[in-house]
This record gives structure tokens, C-alpha cells and sequence, in this order.
């Protein structure tokens, strides 16, 4: 199947459909380095589950990962349609044709369609100058499944009150990628700043919930799109990685104020957020050790019960 554009502007998007909000929603870490059960790894996937719809939010690092953690915690993924790629690393890609491949084979439309950000399958370059096509070889034969991908370069509602930001412009310097990459463009090589980084934002009563693999783009800059693309609501919930294992004092009092603005009052620091970087956040956003928690493999959040972090993140 050859991959669909969703290029349309984010004005024309907001004004042809309306807004809504969702009842039910629960999130399920199912990779992530923590586990106290299954299998931890330096990846992100997660299971969001939204008024009956259910999506696959990146697909972890190694081949299996994903689908022996799903197995182990009892949860069938056959039923999920769509998978989002928050952005082309491997620790976020890995799991996708292990997943297709073995689904399928109870149903044909497991983990058919993918939502990626404009951008994922440029050329990077490696650091001894070599071309790294890998995603465009993961597009080809994810197609030779009968999958489809869907490229989007604005924000995007999949569902009544579920969306897509598309990437994310970088209205403050959050620098929250390494800067050896390279992408190779008409004009030459140029810095990779992953700049089709995007995340997934659910409307609710009590606010917006952001999922997020990496936050490459910077969870402030995310957060900002969201609340400008969606509603200008609180931000309830943060749940994923969002890449601040590395950044100094400085930067992390920086961003829990910005978030503390946001009105940020519950957080699941998955992956390359850091341990640390969780801990300072919480000082900084004034939450409690149930509302922001270090996420393992089996942690969820659900709207209206909060975090489950299980025990080894308690």
C-alpha cells in the first residue's frame, strides 16, 4: 500500500473538526528500562486505550520486547489498527514488523497503519558518513505486509478527543537530542534535529493527557503545541520519555517551571527521561510520590484512578 499524506494545514484541521473530550482513558507501559516484570529495556512502547479506541504508541527497541511484555501482562494487541512512531529510532521502531508479523496471523489489520511525523524517512547520516536509510527499508517492508504509513506535518485528530501533533516547532532552545546526527538534504548535510518528533495529546474533563517517546522536540515546546493546537487546558497528565536524563540543574528548574505553569499534576517518567530528572521534577512541580513516579514495564495511568507505578516504582 503506498503511503498517505495528511499534509494539510493546522488551521484547516482545527476548523473541519469539531472538538471532543474523552471519558475513558487508560495508558499501559509495555517498554521501558524498569521492570519488575517482563522484560526492561532501553526503549518505549505503550498501549493507550481511549473510549474504546485502542492504539500502539511506538513499538520498543528489540524484536520481541513488546510482544513477549504484552503476552506476560495478559493484554492481546491483536485488536489495535493503528501504531504511532513518535520519531525514526531504533528503540522506538525495533518491535514494529515482529508485532505485525505475528498479529496478523489471528488478524490481517493488526498493527496496519502507522501515523508518523513528516520527516521520519529522510536520509540520516551515520558517524562515519555513511547513509542510514534503515526507516525507509522498515517502510518498504512494512508495506510488503499490506501495512500502510500515514505522514503528517500538522496536528491531526484520530478520534474524537485523540490527537497527533505532527512535529513540533521549537519555539524555546530545548536542545533535547545529541547534535551528532546528520541529515542528508537537497541543500547538503545538516544537524538532525529529529524534526519529525511528535506525540500523542488526549482531551479530557480534567485536562490534556501528552504521550510522548522521547520528547526530542522538548516537552515544554510539546506541551505548548498541544494547549495551542487542542485547548488551553491543564495539563493533567505526562507520560513517556521526554529525554532529560542528560540536562543540568539549570534546564530541569527551567522546565518544571514552565510545566508547573501548564498546570501539570501527574507525570510517568519512562526511558531517557532520567531517574533524576523525575525526582527534580516532582520537587518542582509540588507532586507527591504517587503522582510522579519512575515508569516500569506494567505502569499505567488511568483518567479518574491516576498512576499505578506497580511495586518496584512505588
Amino acid at each position: 500500500m503506498a503511503l498517505v499524506l495528511a499534509l494539510a494545514s493546522a488551521s484547516a484541521t482545527l476548523a473541519a473538526e469539531p472538538l471532543a473530550r474523552v471519558r475513558t482513558l487508560r495508558i499501559l507501559v509495555l517498554s521501558t528500562m524498569l521492570a519488575d516484570a517482563g522484560i526492561g529495556e532501553w526503549g518505549f512502547a505503550a498501549l493507550v486505550e481511549a473510549d474504546g479506541k485502542r492504539l500502539l504508541f511506538d513499538t520498543g527497541a528489540r524484536p520481541d520486547t513488546v510482544l513477549q511484555n504484552a503476552r506476560e501482562l495478559g493484554v492481546d494487541l491483536a485488536s489495535v489498527r493503528d501504531v504511532i512512531l513518535s520519531h525514526s529510532h531504533a528503540d522506538h521502531t525495533g518491535g514494529l514488523m515482529t508485532l505485525r508479523r505475528e498479529l496478523s496471523k489471528s488478524d490481517p489489520a493488526a498493527l496496519s497503519r502507522v501515523h508518523v511525523g513528516k520527516g521520519i524517512f529522510a536520509t540520516r547520516v551515520t558517524a562515519t558518513g555513511a547513509g542510514d536509510a534503515s526507516l525507509e527499508r522498515l517502510r518498504r517492508e512494512f508495506e510488503a505486509t499490506g501495512g500502510s504509513f500515514v505522514e503528517y506535518d500538522a496536528p491531526r485528530q484520530l478520534a474524537p478527543g485523540v490527537w497527533l501533533t505532527g512535529p513540533v516547532p521549537r519555539l524555546h532552545a530545548e536542545r533535547n537530542w545529541s547534535g551528532q546526527g546528520r541529515l542528508r538534504t537537497p541543500e547538503g548535510l545538516v544537524e538532525d534535529t529529529i524534526p519529525e518528533d511528535q506525540s500523542l495529546v488526549v482531551d479530557t474533563e480534567r485536562g490534556l493527557v501528552l504521550v510522548s517517546g522521547c520528547g526530542h522536540a522538548g516537552v515544554v515546546n510539546t506541551v505548548a503545541l498541544a494547549r495551542q493546537a487542542v485547548r488551553p487546558a491543564p495539563m493533567h497528565a505526562l507520560v513517556g520519555g521526554f529525554h532529560l536524563f542528560a540536562a543540568d540543574d539549570a534546564h530541569l528548574r527551567w522546565t518544571g517551571a514552565r510545566l508547573r505553569e501548564a498546570g501539570v499534576d501527574n507525570l510517568i517518567g519512562a526511558h531517557c527521561t532520567g531517574i533524576e530528572a523525575v525526582f527534580r521534577l516532582r520537587e518542582e512541580l509540588g507532586l507527591s510520590r504517587g503522582s510522579a513516579v519512575v515508569a516500569a514495564v506494567g505502569a499505567s495511568f488511568e483518567l479518574g484512578k491516576g498512576i499505578d507505578p506497580r511495586p518496584l516504582a512505588r
